[in-house]
């Protein structure tokens, strides 16, 4: 029989003048489990959910679409309305990034197979785009255990296979979750998409797990209400105060995608759906929460401000500092960044100015490209004001757990910007806030949290939503502390300045 196959090989070698190869197709993990592996059936529930999902049209350039991956019966229906969004849509490539159930690892996982096959027949695999994801940094790599027994991805695929036309894919498993793995993330999407309206991104995430309904609907709810604020790095920071049950299980594949989708033009995210398996099921008492959401740029412009209108929509405060102080401040911190980084060395400095010698709070933030590289800050001062900023600039480089430590080779991408702030003064009357104006710390007993003046202006909250995520996610107090006397609430004013705004 070996001879018998080695003579067809070389009678085809002979006939066609090449090798011919067997085409290396990934097949169904989960098919007959999270939804039916006939074909007919399949089409005809998939089709359904599709048809009937009443999602509103999305005015503008969809860049991204998130869906869960429970099985059909359950999430299938809210699926439907995030593919709803794309059906029809000119898109060539389709990338979708899931988590992994089963296998831990770090990192990204790519599939470089053929094709991707499910019942509805086969998806060419973009091998192009896939080499390029491999190419780009070493911890994306193509690693086949994560794809073994996986669904997360897959039963996304033939909701694809119903909504596009010609189409191929590429498959990317996120490894165990980290701020690294989201950025990785970021940057290889944006890179590999960048310049290509012919892709779209397809986020694969359940909400939380295993709560009572109507707890779940609360968590899910506020959950959702961040998401839609469009801030991936805060988004983060809070999921990493909270239970893997109380977090999307697939939140590397949801911020890294947002980030990515950001960079890439996006400015809105909409809920297209939302629904507990509860809502198809008899049992209330331990369900999984699901939605759809689509992230794009929205062709509706605000109508443009004149440079006195937004002045006179500033909250106006007393300037901390002049000019002068405010480059000297940046030419420490840089000083002290180059010499760190470089040398490991922390420099001396001297500084006369009665100003730069107060004892005030101050955060040192980096930014590389655009994008946050580090945070840190002391609220209320120790010593004078130009050492904070010389300490603050060693740590924000290579103490803030988020980030690992700023390299000599990103230095020259790296932006330095100071947040000086005001004493703090306690407050008796949470209607003092103004958001936008004043940062606030709240505190009980070792518990505290602050946000800075600039998170109400970047996030656009109210002030109770504000306070609210204040209380709950960076000081782990009741959402409602600030409301009944359970906590001190102290405000402060920042002055805000950066290398990029002195240049100019």
């Amino acid at each position: 029989m070996g001879k018998m196959k080695i003579s067809v090989i070389l009678t085809i070698i002979l006939l066609t003048g090449s090798v011919v190869y067997a085409e290396d197709v990934h097949q169904p993990q989960t098919a007959g489990f999270f939804y039916p592996k006939d074909k007919k059936a399949l089409k005809k529930m998939v089709d359904k959910y599709i048809d009937e999902a009443d999602a509103k049209e999305v005015d503008g350039k969809i860049i991204a679409v998130v869906a869960p991956h429970a099985g059909y019966p359950y999430s299938g229906w809210v699926a439907g309305y995030a593919f709803k969004a794309i059906k029809g849509r000119p898109f060539k490539t389709a990338i979708v990034v899931a988590p992994s159930h089963k296998y831990g690892f770090e990192g990204l996982a790519v599939l470089y197979k053929d094709s991707y096959l499910t019942p509805l027949g086969k998806v060419p695999i973009d091998k192009e785009l896939t080499t390029q994801f491999l190419e780009y940094d070493d911890r994306i790599v193509s690693y086949a255990q994560p794809f073994v027994a996986e669904h997360a991805a897959e039963v996304e695929i033939p909701f694809l296979q119903e909504s596009l036309e010609d189409f191929k894919i590429v498959v990317i498993i996120t490894g165990v979750p980290s701020y690294d793995t989201c950025t990785l993330l970021r940057d290889a999407l944006t890179a590999v998409v960048k310049g290509r309206d012919d892709i779209i991104i397809v986020a694969s995430t359940d909400l939380s797990h295993h709560y009572p309904d109507s707890k779940a609907r609360l968590i899910d709810k506020d959950n959702l209400t961040d998401i839609a604020a469009f801030d991936p790095e805060l988004l983060f920071l809070k999921f990493s105060t909270m239970s893997n049950k109380d977090t999307p299980c697939g939140r590397t594949a949801l911020i890294g995608t947002m980030m990515a989708a950001r960079n890439l033009g996006a400015n809105k995210i909409d809920v297209l759906k939302y629904a507990t398996s509860g809502d198809v099921t008899i049992d209330k008492s331990a369900v999984v929460g699901y939605a759809s959401l689509v992230i794009y740029k929205s062709s509706r412009q605000a109508a443009p401000q004149t440079e006195t209108e937004m002045k006179e929509k500033e909250p106006k405060m007393e300037e901390l500092l002049n000019a002068k102080q405010k480059r000297r401040l940046l030419v420490i911190a840089r000083a002290t960044l180059e010499a760190y980084i470089k040398e490991r060395r922390v420099p001396d400095f001297k500084e006369e100015d009665p100003v730069l010698n107060e004892e005030l709070g101050a955060f040192v933030t980096l930014h590389k490209n655009g994008q946050l590289r580090g945070c840190i800050g002391n609220m209320t001062g120790k010593g004078p004001l130009y050492l904070t900023i010389r300490d603050m600039a060693v740590s924000a480089s290579t103490q803030d757990p988020r980030f690992p430590p700023v390299r000599k080779d990103e230095l020259k991408d790296i932006d330095i910007e100071i947040s000086v702030l005001s004493p703090m003064k306690i407050i008796d009357d949470p209607e003092k806030i103004v958001i936008g104006k004043h940062g606030v710390m709240v505190q009980k007993g070792f518990r505290s949290g602050v946000y800075l003046p600039q998170v109400g202006t970047e996030t656009g909250w109210s002030r109770e939503r504000f306070m609210d995520s204040l209380c709950l996610h960076k000081a782990g107090l009741p959402a409602d502390s600030w409301k009944k006397g359970g906590c001190d609430i102290y405000i402060f004013t920042a002055e805000v300045f950066g290398e990029k705004e002195t240049e100019e």
